[in-house]
């Protein structure tokens, strides 16, 4: 996960909110409008209050989103799968909108999650500048290291805006990735039988 930042470092501090507003009525004048007619005047400080929703996930802390773990699992050690969950992320090169489902499973080895965990270490990876590969990949190594399972299965479905928006401008388009770890790496029919249940409507 070498692509993740943690915290902004002293040698680059994080800019003050007026600075980012300032970076945005730079940018309207750049796109060819008037930042101080009557429309745009509070578009500057609506635009940096959205950032600060939309990138959340850089504030959060991925170990203590995941804590707490259960182990009264009642000898259960077959797959647990957690689908269709939706998120909205950005692309990290044109800073568009990226919208999908992300379907996330695990082997347990003596601990469970909270099923909701899942969805929030989906939620903490996509409120970040991200690839959709990176962010497939980074998902199953945080369930990974901080479950410790016998496996990983990450499946992600997206539609990125800056294929539909601009440039080669095809709307409709989705993007498939995976990553998996442990059992279902090693393991064929693991990896078909989680692509089976996805599926399975």
């Amino acid at each position: 996960m070498d692509a993740i930042v943690t915290k902004l470092t002293a040698e680059a501090p994080r800019p003050t909110r007026e600075e980012a507003e300032q970076a945005v009525r730079t940018l309207l004048l750049w796109a060819g409008d008037d930042p101080e007619r009557e429309g745009l005047l509070d578009t500057p400080a609506r635009v940096a209050k959205a950032y600060s929703e939309l990138f959340a996930g850089y504030g959060t802390d991925i170990d203590e989103v995941l804590g707490r773990t259960f182990e009264e699992v009642g000898g259960y050690d077959d797959m647990v799968l957690v689908r269709d969950i939706s998120f909205f992320s950005h692309c990290e090169h044109h800073i568009l909108p990226v919208m999908g489902k992300a379907h996330v499973a695990y082997l347990p080895k003596g601990r469970v999650l909270g099923l909701s965990k899942i969805a929030r270490v989906v939620d903490v990876f996509a409120r970040r500048l991200q690839t959709q590969e990176n962010m497939t990949a980074q998902i199953a190594q945080a369930i990974d290291e901080g479950l410790q399972p016998r496996g990983v299965a990450v499946f992600i479905e997206a539609e990125h805006m800056c294929m539909a928006m601009r440039g080669i401008q095809k709307t409709g388009s989705t993007t498939l990735t995976t990553t998996f770890t442990g059992a279902f790496k090693d393991n064929a029919a693991e990896q078909a039988r989680f692509m089976s249940m996805v599926r399975n409507r």
